[in-house]
């Protein structure tokens, strides 16, 4: 990291050469900044998708191309430090001085998106690089915890208007937020059977916030739009107890449940050795014990991702 100077602030709450530091290293792991607080990444799957070359699974389970998604965050910010995030959570980032407007964060964040895809012009079918550059479906959930924004519903409402579908994905410790929010599919993560657990995988920065995801899955109860409970499955760490699981998701009451595996990426690898990752078959097997316990069926699954999804009837419906 880059020397400290002291006594020279940009106005942000942190060290003008802290905040480079921070800037470079979002620059290397292919992010690309959106305006004063939001952020830009292409996945695997986008640049597998512009050349014709595979689709995510949630191209599989919902019809989403994944060439014409939009992965960003309206705050680097989070609330919890998550062993298996693959983001670098050993940097603090500090709250800015003022907020983006929701139509700011949507024009950077596709002109970030343009220019980040911008190398793929000459690799990419002509029609694919074309609805790269337009793209039709945003995913909140890129890094830090979105809940945290205060103009979330109208940042998802912008979208919207220019012909986006919408996914939030949250941890849930903002439930207040979660009720105001409605994307086309609401997204909470649900890593821990229990407090003590929870504690251990998700590192939250107070010990309140699990009270406020036990909120949250309420809040989704009551929710009109589409709703998600995503777990990941550590191996040795939060795997051993579906029924647990389940007595908490009966809350919510969800459409879909993605039960996922780690996988052993970015500066997850600092924290949980290659072994911490459960394999397909693994996860399936959780996922059944899951299901029975629920009364959900398993609607389908992708072996390359080590994902598997429940519904309550077996079936799922693309949103595009």
């Amino acid at each position: 990291m880059a020397r400290r100077r002291k006594n020279k602030t940009n106005g942000t709450g942190g060290n003008e050469a802290e905040i480079k530091d921070f800037e470079s290293l979002l620059k290397k792991q292919g992010y690309r900044l959106a305006g004063k607080h939001s952020a830009v990444k292409t996945c695997l799957w986008l640049r597998r998708s512009i050349k014709d070359e595979g689709e995510c699974y949630k191209s599989v389970f919902y019809g989403i191309h994944s060439h014409r998604c939009l992965q960003m965050t309206p705050t680097l910010m989070c609330n919890q430090k998550c062993l298996h995030c693959w983001r670098p959570t050993e940097v603090d980032v500090s709250m800015p001085v003022g907020w983006d407007s929701p139509v700011e964060i949507v024009g950077s964040s596709i002109e970030s998106q343009r220019k980040l895809i911008s190398g793929f012009g000459d690799s990419a079918p002509p029609e694919r690089w074309k609805e790269g550059n337009d793209p039709k479906h945003v995913a909140i959930s890129l890094s830090g915890e979105p809940t945290l924004f205060p103009h979330l519903p109208e940042l998802i409402d912008e979208f919207k208007n220019q012909g986006f579908t919408t996914f939030v994905v949250s941890n849930g410790t903002v439930p207040e937020m979660m009720a105001k929010i409605d994307p086309a599919q609401l997204y909470m993560s649900l890593d821990a059977p229990d407090r003590e657990t929870y504690e251990k995988v998700c590192v939250p920065n107070s010990s309140s916030l699990w009270d406020n995801i036990l909120r949250s899955l309420e809040v989704l109860r009551a929710k009109e739009t589409r709703t998600v409970i995503r777990i990941t499955l550590i191996k040795g760490v939060n795997m051993s107890d579906p029924e647990k699981y389940s007595e908490l998701i009966s809350i919510a009451e969800p459409d879909y449940i993605e039960v996922k595996a780690y996988m052993h990426l970015g500066f997850s690898r600092k924290r949980l050795p290659r072994e911490a990752m459960p394999s397909h078959d693994e996860v399936m097997e959780f996922s059944r014990e899951l299901a029975v316990h629920l009364d959900y069926k398993i609607a389908g699954d992708v072996e390359i991702s080590r994902v598997v999804l429940l519904s309550k009837d077996g079936s799922v419906s693309h949103l595009i």
